[in-house]
């Protein structure tokens, strides 16, 4: 049964032509157009199935993190229909959702409230996340003065701590140490055999091997392929990343 769908996604953006400040300025004059509009993505169409682990996979600009931000409700798409069965965690960068000058208890209980769990349930997981993410001597201290790593530590203890359905994670993990990435490796893994979904972009295909189940491919907003996660990391490395030889002469 799938538990994201997504029919027919298309959205665009507006960036500004590369001008100076006085061309900008004389072309707005001229009633001259300033922007130029671009597909970040063009008709995609996918689905993810409920308790399978689903990898986005493409280069820089290829449209990955726009679509990650309309599965989190973060933006909306200009046209097509998203249907998501079930509550979701975003982890898209990490820190974000976490208030510099509150403590990391303050924000624990400040993004759990956020994300709807109630205070009961709040003071049942609060020690957990605090063990996973290995702060205790610091919880109390202002995020302000927390490194990135434990930014990382505490955002993403908070967010696979709400028990939600599906888990979408956006190159979340280049920040921390190796050991904690183990860690968190290994709780995704953990989750995804008590029946979660987990959908996942990331740069670094190996460690997804044993995360994902299907990948697919974005380019320049537009889906390549679906399928199979070995043979779409294949596809993906032997094609469609290749890089074209350097002109001789």
């Amino acid at each position: 049964m799938s538990i994201i769908e997504v029919n027919h996604v298309s959205k665009k953006f507006s960036k500004p032509y590369e001008k100076t400040l006085k061309g900008q300025l004389i072309s707005m004059l001229k009633r001259e157009k300033v922007h130029n509009q671009f597909d970040a993505l063009k008709d995609v169409t996918f689905d993810v199935k409920e308790s399978e682990g689903f990898a986005i996979i493409g280069h820089n600009g290829a449209g990955k993190s726009t679509l990650f931000k309309i599965l989190s409700g973060i933006i909306h798409p200009d046209s097509g229909e998203i249907k998501v069965k079930g509550s979701v965690a975003p982890l898209i960068e990490l820190s974000a959702g976490l208030h510099p000058d509150l403590s990391g208890l303050e924000n624990i209980n400040l993004n759990c409230a956020i994300l709807g769990i109630e205070k009961e349930k709040i003071d049942e997981i609060t020690p957990k996340i605090i063990e996973f993410s290995e702060l205790e001597d610091f919880i109390n201290v202002p995020v302000k003065y927390y490194s990135s790593g434990m930014k990382a530590r505490l955002g993403f203890s908070i967010a696979v701590h709400n028990d939600a359905d599906i888990l979408l994670i956006d190159e979340v993990l280049s920040v921390g140490d190796k050991e904690f990435k183990k860690k968190c490796n290994e709780k995704m893994l953990e989750m995804k055999k008590e029946g979660k979904t987990i959908v996942i972009v990331s740069h670094s295909l190996k460690s997804l091997k044993k995360l994902c189940d299907r990948a697919m491919i974005l380019k320049k907003g537009q889906v390549v392929d679906i399928g199979d996660f070995d043979k779409m990391v294949e596809l993906y490395e032997t094609k469609v990343s290749k890089k074209k030889p350097a002109k001789q002469g």
